[in-house]
């Protein structure tokens, strides 16, 4: 009842649709590739509609074929069957790279793509694709290069950043006599019994010792290959592809940074006020910092969960309530935690069937609701998004959070108004200040962390005791006299599979973006009410077709104003003085 089902997609590996998508696959990767290779012969609108045409019909299928076989592995990461049929699929994907970057050359290379643009409303409808695709040839290397970095990936960073993931998924960890998986001790640091959540700490931490020489090189293997390849295609750093990529100016994410530091002295308030009331005298140590506070003793079932969510999911629309409902009745989510299955949580589009799928390690507190409620949002933002051609989906990093920020604060702020008791308020203000501390002031030191590790590895292998020893200095440098300095966690860059993607960098930054973004949406949500639910609804439908700065300000905000991020974290202190003083 509580897992997902992948049914929808496919019955198995030997189910005869399987098998025979595989094969599709194989003859729209030989059709893309004959089209490119006779592309001259072609009248360009012809070419050009034919080629968008096979995309969208090989993203599809793509789609389908990759997310059942990384569905099943992340609820069962160590099954050599589907990690065996990922690599097979991983190699098919390859063989897209050449003509994708040819195709790249050819729109780059075009005279009056505008001209061309205007002729056709299909055309039109990819205007924004066309025109990125034009200016990200200059980033692209030569044919041979590109494809050559693709088959590589395969056996560097792709492997690299499974390993990470295998390594932390099966990890025994000895605790009271018994060995449980990291998922489940991580957990612990929520229990409201003191002595778990240190003895917890104390086991994650020597756990860690097996696994930590093999992910430095792994961590460094895969920032090595970003620093190469970023620079061979042109980019200034990683940084500057990230924004890039992001669709976000250096303005924005330079404002963005400013304001995060300058709140700091707020978040190290909270947490030296919890750490008094804890009993700790030299700030929070680590092990406390996401102890829970005064009356919120009270679980809740996945039914409960669901009814909650529903409840006040209808409260800002009718389709985020029917979404809802939907994800549930139709099992898009599967719930509970168990050996093997990544710990976490996400959500994966599936937009061939125009649903989506969502993991949770649901273990019955208000804040698991909150993650569940957090995850369906990033599944309504599939539901606008998929209105558009499928090539207009892919939105960047930093705006991704946006809806599922959105319905986790309508959850979260619900669950504060039917508090009963200032116990129970001080409870939820205490889990809200908890996870707005993770996004800004770790997600900050997280930042600091990866600049660290790019700009030193260009000269320097960081082994574990190196990598332990940035990650100390850069939780200082954010939480400052909030943490015990004694009490860290230096062992961090291990457990956040962000840092093992040569894809992703700078997984960080847009977690705070995401956050104040969706504060600010929030906000003006509360002033205008149910006439600003289209506005929103729009905002996520074009996220996959404008730069991030025009995608805020079709709800007139402007991100590269330092004023903006000002404001948003200014609702942030006030929960802050809210706590403040109903602790006194």
């Amino acid at each position: 009842m509580y897992t997902w089902n992948l049914n929808r997609l496919y019955q198995g590996l030997d189910d005869p649709k399987w098998i025979e998508d595989l094969s599709r696959a194989d003859a729209l990767i030989e059709k893309q590739r004959t089209l490119m290779e006779n592309s001259h012969d072609v009248p360009p609108l012809q070419f050009l509609k034919e080629a968008l045409l096979l995309d969208e019909e090989l993203s599809s299928l793509f789609a389908m074929l990759f997310q059942y076989v990384s569905l099943t592995l992340a609820t069962d990461v160590a099954n050599t069957t589907f990690n065996n049929a990922m690599m097979m699929l991983r190699k098919k994907a390859i063989q897209t790279t050449l003509p994708e970057t040819q195709f790249k050359k050819y729109v780059s290379s075009l005279d009056g793509l505008e001209t061309i643009i205007e002729e056709d409303p299909f055309f039109q409808e990819y205007r924004f694709a066309l025109l990125e695709i034009k200016d990200e040839a200059r980033h692209l290397m030569s044919n041979e290069e590109e494809v050559l970095a693709s088959e590589l990936a395969q056996s560097g960073g792709s492997l690299h950043g499974k390993m990470q993931g295998d390594l932390t998924s099966t990890l025994e960890v000895a605790y009271q006599d018994k060995k449980v998986n990291l998922s489940h001790i991580r957990n612990l640091a929520y229990d409201a019994d003191p002595t778990v959540r240190k003895a917890a700490y104390l086991s994650e931490m020597k756990s860690y010792d097996a696994i930590a020489k093999p992910m430095s090189y792994a961590l460094h293997g895969i920032k090595k290959e970003v620093l190469t390849l970023s620079k061979k295609r042109g980019f200034a750093s990683p940084l500057d592809e990230t924004l890039y990529k992001s669709r976000l100016t250096p303005k924005a994410l330079d404002a963005l940074i400013q304001a995060m530091e300058e709140s700091l002295p707020a978040f190290r308030h909270y947490l030296k006020r919890k750490g008094t009331l804890l009993g700790h005298a030299n700030g929070l140590p680590f092990y406390d910092l996401f102890a829970p506070m005064g009356n919120l003793t009270s679980t809740y079932t996945i039914p409960e969960a669901q009814a909650f969510i529903s409840k006040h999911f209808a409260t800002f629309s009718s389709d985020l309530e029917a979404m809802a409902n939907r994800a549930f009745t139709e099992d898009w989510v599967d719930y509970l935690p168990k050996e093997g299955k990544r710990g976490g949580a996400f959500c994966s589009s599936i937009y061939p069937l125009h649903e989506s799928r969502i993991l949770t390690n649901f273990g019955g507190t208000m804040g698991d609701i909150s993650t569940l409620a957090h995850e369906l949002g990033h599944a309504y933002h599939n539901v606008h998004i998929g209105k558009e051609r499928i090539l207009n989906t892919s939105y960047p990093m930093p705006i991704a959070e946006t809806a599922s920020i959105f319905c986790e604060t309508l959850v979260k702020r619900a669950a504060f108004n039917e508090a009963k008791t200032k116990e129970e308020k001080i409870g939820m203000i205490e889990q809200e200040l908890q996870d707005s501390t993770q996004v800004i002031v770790d997600i900050l030191s997280r930042y600091y962390f990866e600049s660290a590790v790019f700009k030193r590895s260009e000269n320097e292998f960081l082994n574990e005791k190196t990598l332990d020893t940035i990650m100390k200095e850069a939780q200082l440098a954010t939480y400052g006299d909030g943490l015990d300095p004694n009490a860290l966690h230096p062992k961090m860059w291990i457990n956040k599979g962000h840092y093992y993607s040569t894809g992703r960098s700078f997984y960080n930054f847009p977690y705070a973006f995401g956050l104040l973004f969706a504060k600010g949406i929030y906000a003006q949500y509360q002033k205008k009410g149910p006439t600003f639910v289209k506005s929103i609804q729009e905002l996520l439908r074009v996220t996959g077709k404008a730069t991030l700065v025009d995608v805020a300000k079709s709800i007139d905000i402007d991100i590269e104003q330092i004023d903006y991020w000002r404001s948003a974290l200014g609702v942030i202190k006030e929960d802050v003085d809210l706590f403040l003083e109903l602790t006194k």
